[in-house]
C-alpha cells in the first residue's frame, strides 16, 4: 500500500506543480519528533496532518506544526460544525493513507483543511508524503495553495 500512497503523492505533487521533494528516511517519520530527527530540523517545521470527521461525514484534515497540539474545539470553530476523532481504519479507508503517512494532498475523499498558523511563519516545512517513511518538503504557502487549505488558529493554548 504505501508504494500506490507514496506514488499518489508524487502525482499530486507534479500535478499541483510542486516540485517532487519527496524523501525516504527508513529510520521512520511517523511522529513530528521522528521525522524532525531524520530530516534535521525542529519539530515545529514538521507539517503533521490529523485527520478527524466532519460533521458532513467527509474528513477534516488540520494540517499543524509538530510542535503544536491541536485543540478541536478551535477545529469546529473555524469549520462551523463539529468534529470528531477518527480511527486508523476510517483515516484508511477515507483517505487512503496509513495514519503517521498522511498526506496534505492525493487523499480519495476530498477533505475540508485548515492550516496551523503557526506553520506560516517557518521555512521549509517537511509534510508527510504517503508513508511512515516518506515526506517531501515545501514552504508553508504551498502546503496552503496544494491542501486547498486555508490558513486557522487551530493550537491548544
Amino acid at each position: 500500500m504505501s508504494g500506490s500512497s507514496v506514488d499518489r503523492v508524487r502525482a499530486a505533487l507534479l500535478a499541483a506543480g510542486h516540485p517532487d521533494s519527496i524523501q525516504s528516511f527508513p529510520e521512520g517519520t511517523r511522529t513530528s519528533a521522528d521525522a524532525a530527527a531524520a530530516v534535521g530540523c525542529e519539530v515545529a517545521q514538521i507539517a503533521k496532518s490529523l485527520v478527524f470527521r466532519g460533521a458532513d461525514g467527509r474528513p477534516v484534515l488540520v494540517i499543524a506544526s509538530g510542535a503544536n497540539r491541536v485543540d478541536t474545539g478551535k477545529v469546529a470553530s473555524a469549520l462551523g460544525g463539529t468534529v470528531k476523532r477518527a480511527d486508523a481504519d476510517w483515516v484508511r479507508e477515507r483517505t487512503g493513507f496509513a495514519i503517521g503517512g498522511v498526506a496534505p494532498l492525493g487523499h480519495l475523499t476530498p477533505p475540508h483543511v485548515l492550516v496551523d498558523t503557526d506553520l506560516m511563519a517557518l521555512d521549509p516545512v517537511w509534510a508527510a508524503a504517503g508513508s511512515p517513511v516518506h515526506v517531501f518538503r515545501s514552504t508553508a504557502a504551498e502546503i496552503v495553495r496544494i491542501s486547498g487549505g486555508r490558513v486557522a488558529d487551530v493550537k491548544q493554548d
